[in-house]
């Protein structure tokens, strides 16, 4: 069964920690920290609606930089076997790059 955030989010892959975070397609405005977005501490784990800002804030985030980063639409499962295909994998060393990234996605 797909999971309901399939087609209404873009999704990014954080490789070495193995986070997941959905931007809604629609409804976040103005700064990038202040969006909505859903995180996945892992593939196990359970979705948490929170600020962008405060993902970006977290120690683990921070410690593990630089981050390996996959966008991706569709997945083959979001469970053991999780294989997305990447649309797009950008290593990022800043928050600054993070945010080129998305821009050039037209987050």
């Amino acid at each position: 069964m797909k999971s309901p955030l399939n087609n209404q989010f873009k999704k990014f892959h954080f490789q070495e920690i193995g986070w997941l975070i959905y931007f809604p397609s629609c409804g976040n405005e103005g700064k990038y920290n202040n969006y909505s977005v859903v995180l996945k501490r892992g593939i196990s784990q359970s979705e948490n609606r929170v600020k962008l800002g405060e993902v970006l804030d977290d120690l683990e985030f921070e410690q593990h930089y630089p981050h390996t980063v996959g966008y991706f639409k569709e997945s083959s499962g979001e469970d053991a076997s999780f294989k997305p295909s990447y649309l797009e994998l950008r290593k990022i060393r800043t928050v600054e790059e993070f945010w080129l990234f998305l821009n050039s996605l037209n987050i």
